[in-house]
């Protein structure tokens, strides 16, 4: 008789993927004193990557826009490596899609307030987001009717 074994989850690496600002009506957009218009886009994908392996990636656009000029636009891709195992094959999806995002999304949140402070704006917080409202949402959309 073998014994149970038990579930493992473990943290490998959590880094960025990709990285890209771009002000494209500088120097001019600086002297502007509106207050931009922030439009945000979320998305979320992993994918296997080894035996127990997986690879999570968050991935953010944020344009401020001031009339119908750019301020910025920032691209980040920020993503972790998470071994997983012995958790039955229906609730790997949620770990991955949401309790791995939510390890993520602080790091994704650093990563954009940073650099857009850098580039000499003032920051940029994303606020907090419910990763298993998004989950449950693209689970109901992906279900056969």
């Amino acid at each position: 008789m073998s014994e149970q074994q038990q579930p493992v989850f473990a943290i490998e690496k959590i880094y960025v993927k990709d990285l890209s600002l771009e002000i494209p009506n500088a120097p001019n957009i600086f002297l502007e004193r509106d207050t931009p218009e922030i439009n945000l886009q979320l998305g979320t994908k992993n994918q296997g990557i080894g035996e127990g392996l997986y690879e999570v990636l968050l991935t953010v656009t944020v344009t401020a826009k001031i009339k119908d000029k750019i301020m910025f636009l920032v691209e980040a891709q920020q993503a972790g490596i998470f071994r997983i195992r012995n958790i039955p094959n229906g609730e790997i999806d949620p770990v991955l899609g949401i309790g791995c995002s939510n390890i993520l999304f602080p790091y994704l949140r650093e990563v954009v307030s940073d650099v857009v402070t850098r580039a000499g704006f003032p920051p940029v917080i994303l606020n907090p987001v419910n990763f298993e409202a998004i989950y449950q949402q693209n689970s109901a959309q992906t279900k056969p009717n």
